[in-house]
């Protein structure tokens, strides 16, 4: 295999005006980032510098800042690249600092791989494994944060202990040094952050105690935001030696904590994120809150999650209803409920799969994928399979993805309860219910546990009593297996406290926060859990049965909302001027001048807009 990885500059400008280029391409620049024709500069990724262009951010920002120097008439110079990244690739986090190929004389990698979860972590040491060299992540790259500002200093613990997919116990923290790099985007060291929160910033004399204020005045995590949570590791660490509690704020936009926020929006009767914004936070907003009102929004109101000017808080999947997949097309999942189908069904599927050139797998829990869709194309798909009786499978929310099931007593000898039967009735009770994170249930006939529902949010096995109701197993970057909650439950008991246990996860927990660490996080671990849920501690019983049952009631399939209202399908068009059907020989270009600025209500529906201009030339793959 062939991998093509990098940038490549658009220099038609330079070629055209003679100047020197790149080996590889790019302006030629010195380190005053000057090209070879006077009064002109060159930054960021049309940049070649000793041969090398750069599509990072943090050299950009390091090159402008030297080219603002030079045109003060200061001697600023660009020596090196920092070439230390944290990115996303296709849903894949992946991170790289330092020397993180081993190229030093003598280096030493300590690894740890695990093909099956797809996860890769290496760090480069000095052969003695003290002074930290570099590191490459893929999968996980949750300890990129905190090692990237050790480069060059000696670790307290042994290596493998600063990565998370070794499973040993993390090192209670390395105090980093007051010159170390906290925020390579904006160059902010360690003593900035901390000098900022005791008070040493003109705009915050009392301290910046909040992360907001702290971004603001030290513009540490404002650009590729993958340092913040460090900076907020290292806020919390100042506070806490000054004796102040941190802070549980949402985000700057809002003081309140998820359930703060969630309480407060149920008790007010809060109904869209202006009135929310208006009455418990300030601004206008941002990629962290807006999510998080959306789905509490559509778990408390249950009504269509793109309506009533919901649509610009949710994610890409969700305003698409599909899983956009990394070549721009989008994934399709009809419900299958505890993976019974019938042949007619599977007809179905099979002929849409071949209309539409689809792509299918079946997946880990029990339902068929359907990969390769465009976005206009989505419609079409979900009207063939809303005709035949399929609904959305909701595999682009946090929500509610599946219920696993073995055949259970029905065909196998060994089954004791009927747990086809009982998975499809949690699919159908629980279908579409938003939560902090996605939700996984398992149902297993008998002790032999082939639906794996122990390594469920919520996992259901039989006995010859009943069921034994299992809580806070799920996968993720740290699997953990379901505990024990109730044993041998009656059919109507085992709803009740799966309801009680769901609602109150979703009222009480953290934004992206598993069952799993929920369950860590709360003082008292399962056994509260197992006091509020079947014991009633708290009162809230009948308060939590209710808000599941309104959940269950109100419940309509979003995509046959979609189809129903000609308004809801204006945003599954490419431009909102565009004919349904897409005309192959346009190509969509972003060239300035193509675009006109779209109208509040085209903004809000997150649509893109067609207008006329002169021709661009696109080369295509047969040019």
């Amino acid at each position: 295999m062939v991998f093509a990885i990098g940038i490549s500059p658009r220099d038609e400008l330079a070629r055209g005006l003679g100047l020197e280029l790149g080996p590889r391409g790019g302006v030629a620049i010195s380190t005053a980032c000057a090209a070879s024709a006077p009064h002109i500069w060159a930054i960021g990724e049309v940049a070649s510098f000793e041969g090398r262009c750069t599509g990072l951010v943090a050299p950009a920002n390091a090159m402008a800042e030297v080219v603002a120097d030079r045109l003060l008439g200061g001697a600023a110079e660009f020596t090196s690249v920092d070439d230390a990244t944290k990115l996303k690739l296709s849903g894949v986090d992946v991170a790289s600092f330092g020397d993180a190929l081993a190229r030093t004389e003598q280096a030493l990698e300590i690894v740890y791989a695990d093909p099956a979860r797809g996860l890769y972590q290496k760090l480069v040491m000095t052969d003695d494994a003290k002074t930290l060299l570099g590191g490459i992540f893929v999968g996980d790259a949750s300890p990129y944060a905190s090692l990237r500002p050790l480069l060059g200093t000696q670790l307290s613990s042994e290596p493998a202990a600063y990565l998370s997919a070794s499973g040993m116990e993390a090192p209670a923290g390395d105090e980093l040094p007051a010159a170390a790099l906290v925020c390579a985007c904006n160059n902010v060291s360690a003593g900035t952050i901390r000098d900022a929160v005791a008070g040493g910033h003109a705009d915050h004399a009392d301290g910046c105690t909040e992360l907001g204020a702290l971004k603001t005045c030290t513009r540490a995590g404002t650009q590729c935001g993958s340092c913040v949570p460090l900076v907020k590791k290292l806020l919390e660490s100042e506070l806490k030696k000054s004796g102040i509690t941190p802070s549980r704020a949402l985000c700057e936009h809002f003081e309140l904590s998820r359930q703060e926020l969630f309480e407060s929006i149920r008790v007010l009767e809060l109904a869209s994120f202006d009135e929310i914004i208006a009455r418990l936070g300030t601004g206008r907003g941002c990629d962290v809150c807006k999510p998080v009102v959306g789905s509490i929004l559509a778990t408390q109101h249950g009504s269509y999650i793109l309506d009533g000017g919901r649509g610009g808080l949710q994610d890409t999947n969700d305003r698409a209803m599909a899983n956009m997949q990394k070549d721009g097309t989008y994934s399709v999942v009809p419900r299958i409920p505890a993976g019974e189908i019938t042949p007619q069904k599977l007809a179905v599927i099979a002929q849409v799969a071949t209309d539409f050139g689809l792509y299918t797998k079946i997946t880990g829990g029990q339902r068929i994928d359907l990969f390769g869709a465009r976005l206009d194309q989505l419609p079409e798909i979900w009207k063939q399979l809303v005709d035949a009786g399929f609904e959305s499978g909701q595999a682009y929310g946090k929500a509610l993805r599946n219920v696993k099931s073995c055949v259970g007593s029905t065909w196998c000898r060994y089954g004791v309860q009927d747990s086809v039967a009982m998975a499809v009735q949690l699919e159908l009770r629980y279908r579409g219910l938003r939560s902090p994170h996605k939700l996984k249930f398992g149902v297993s006939g008998c002790a032999r546990e082939c639906a794996e529902a122990r390594g469920k949010d919520v996992g259901v096995i039989a006995t010859d009593q009943g069921w034994n109701m299992y809580v806070g197993g799920n996968g993720g970057f740290q699997p953990a297996h379901a505990q024990l909650l109730a044993s041998d439950l009656d059919d109507e008991t085992l709803l009740r406290y799966i309801d009680r246990y769901i609602m109150y996860y979703i009222r009480t927990a953290d934004r992206l926060q598993r069952t799993a660490r929920w369950i860590e996080d709360l003082e008292g671990g399962v056994d509260h859990v197992r006091d509020v849920v079947v014991n009633d501690s708290l009162g809230l019983a009948d308060e939590l049965e209710q808000a599941m049952a309104r959940h269950v009631d109100t419940y309509e399939d979003e995509w046959a909302a979609t189809l129903a209202d000609p308004e809801r399908l204006r945003r599954f068009r490419s431009f909102v001027n565009a004919p349904n059907v897409p005309d192959p020989s346009i190509a969509r270009v972003s060239e300035r001048g193509q675009f006109r600025p779209a109208t509040d209500e085209e903004r809000e529906r997150g649509e893109a807009v067609l207008v006329a201009g002169p021709t661009i030339p696109v080369r295509g793959a047969g040019a």
